[in-house]
């Protein structure tokens, strides 16, 4: 056995089966509804489906590890090296929740989202309402990577997402390039986008 090996594994019994469980949670099931829960709601808005992507889904687990062994919820501080990536996370009393149940909050936030350019997207005035459905659905996103740990009370679900959404100035559901122009009855530019044909 080698250092490394021996190493994670006197780290896995000193904090407990409870935390090595999320690590098993990456089967081919997991992904599959992840992915699906992910993918019905970007067909019924009309985007493209996401793929899953291995790396991202490594990088949540890390993530979520970090989550389940602090007791604490927070977004990572900064995205991993060299990758521009969107989070999404999740927190519950452990097994109350399916996979589905989870992803379904944030397309919960649904009944406030308002088509638009972001950050002009909420019918609450306030896109944090909204922010992890329009990740969820941004069109731009291609890619998404999963992963759930837990700490014997909570489970923690991280999603991670490349390319990032929630761009100021870009639109959520369709691609383009904003345009700015001058609302002439306004002391404040009005934003608009053009999109291709």
């Amino acid at each position: 056995m080698t250092r490394i090996a021996a190493f994670l594994l006197a780290f896995a019994s000193l904090v407990g089966p409870s935390y090595a469980q999320g690590v098993t949670r990456l089967s081919p099931e997991f992904i599959a509804r992840i992915l699906s829960s992910h993918n019905v709601e970007r067909s019924a808005v009309g985007v493209a489906p996401m793929r899953w992507n291995a790396k991202l889904a490594d990088d949540a687990q890390l993530w979520a590890d970090h989550l389940a062994l602090t007791s604490t919820f927070e977004h990572s501080p900064e995205p991993p090296k060299g990758q521009e990536v969107g989070e999404n996370l999740w927190m519950g009393t452990i097994h109350a929740y399916s996979f589905e149940e989870m992803v379904g909050g944030w397309i919960a936030e649904r009944k406030d989202f308002i088509n638009g350019v972001f950050p002009n997207v909420s019918r609450t005035g306030n896109w944090d309402d909204v922010g992890h459905y329009t990740q969820l659905i941004w069109a731009e996103t291609r890619e998404v990577g999963c992963a759930v740990a837990d700490n014997g009370e909570d489970e923690f679900l991280v999603c991670r997402y490349a390319k990032a959404g929630n761009w100021f100035g870009q639109p959520v559901l369709a691609t383009g390039t904003p345009q700015f122009a001058h609302n002439a009855s306004a002391q404040y530019p009005k934003l608009s986008v053009s999109l291709p044909d």
